[in-house]
């Protein structure tokens, strides 16, 4: 039997052999046989496992990677890919509420009726009886950031303006559609400061990330799949 250098294996991954001592530690790769010197011994299982390791972690994240690689060294191949297809279903569900959101806001239309007048500062019973929002999401919205709500000096209550009313209207619209918290704030936002095509970026960058996300996933799946089959697991 043939055995790979730490040094070997750790420049191959473009990663410190500590790194490997590290990965170890975890219970995600065998613990290899030692050298009667203590040297540890890494066979082509061993670099299998952590070809896999190093390629599923941007794809996957550590989490679910160590749990796939644990379910591996169980021999469970199928509890392993479950989790893996989990992942990419949920990255799936992420792409369509993207594109979603960017075909909304090619077509968002959030303008106040012009017959109206509306008033400079309008309570949130008001506000939630114009929007149909309820006055319990829009407190939930403010505590998440999205609403900055002035108060009442006198009375502590929460002060609505048009522009407030807008954003609610936007935020309702798209709250079924954008799947970060952090991307809603800068749709919000961007949309608030009148600037749609910020906006449409951010979700087309949000795009882009789940693209990568989709590549490194499957890369990963790749080395899975190589390493069941140095295991002979299929």
């Amino acid at each position: 039997m043939s055995y790979y250098k730490p040094i070997e294996i750790a420049r191959e991954l473009h990663i410190s052999t500590s790194a490997l001592r590290h990965y170890e530690s975890w219970g995600v790769v065998p613990a290899p046989d030692r050298a009667d010197n203590g040297y540890r011994l890494y066979t082509e299982i061993h670099l299998a496992y952590f070809r896999c390791l190093r390629a599923m972690f941007p794809g996957f994240g550590v989490a679910i990677t160590c749990e796939v690689l644990r379910s591996i060294q169980k021999a469970d191949m199928d509890a392993a890919f479950w989790l893996v297809n989990k992942e990419q279903a949920n990255l799936q569900q992420e792409k369509v509420a993207a594109d979603q959101t960017l075909e909304l806001l090619e077509n968002l239309d959030v303008s106040l009726p012009l017959n109206k007048k509306w008033r400079n500062r309008m309570t949130i019973g008001e506000v939630a009886a114009y929007t149909g929002v309820t006055t319990s999401a829009i407190r939930h919205w403010e505590k998440e950031g999205l609403l900055v709500l002035p108060r009442d000096p006198e009375n502590g209550y929460r002060q609505f303006t048009p522009m407030d009313i807008r954003k609610i209207l936007l935020i309702r619209t798209l709250r079924n559609t954008v799947y970060f918290l952090t991307n809603m704030k800068e749709i919000v936002q961007a949309v608030e400061n009148q600037s749609m095509e910020q906006a449409k970026k951010v979700t087309a960058d949000a795009i882009k990330s789940i693209h990568d996300r989709n590549r490194h996933q499957m890369f990963g799946v790749r080395r899975l799949v190589e390493l069941c089959e140095v295991l002979e697991l299929v």
